[in-house]
């Protein structure tokens, strides 16, 4: 999954179309080398910066006392047997990438908990959804 966190006023435009924001970024995902540029500066419009620190301290506080969690690195893992989950999550400056062995992750839960209106992109599986739609989703 890739994770974005989209500016305001395009959460307003696409929260009830998000088949088309999707489309854009999916777009922007599969540009050819020599279009690069352009997708770059339209990715720019869409998104705001992530703040890297902040994300990653949150994450670390909020589960460095719960089992399944480890960190190492900037990696933090997701590893409940319980739930038969496994998870990887690296936080970067234009997206979060969460890489799952399952359809879902507990760290969807816990990124809503930080900010609702992520909005999260599997382009190979075709899905998309804002994390505040996680509860009708799961």
């Amino acid at each position: 999954y890739f994770i974005f966190d989209i500016k305001e006023e395009y959460i307003n435009l696409y929260q009830n179309n998000e088949n088309v924001l999707y489309n854009i970024l999916k777009q922007i995902y599969y540009l050819e080398k020599e279009d690069v540029q352009y997708g770059f500066n339209l990715f720019n419009q869409l998104i705001n910066k992530i703040e890297k620190e902040l994300v990653d301290r949150f994450i670390f506080l909020k589960l460095h006392q719960s089992m399944p969690y480890s960190k190492r690195g900037g990696i933090h893992y997701m590893n409940n047997l319980y739930k038969d989950e496994i998870s990887r999550l690296i936080v970067k400056k234009s997206y979060i990438k969460l890489e799952a062995e399952q359809p879902t992750s507990s760290f969807f839960h816990t990124l809503e908990n930080y900010y609702k209106n992520y909005f999260v992109c599997d382009f190979e599986n075709q899905n998309y959804f804002f994390l505040s739609d996680i509860k009708t989703l799961v």
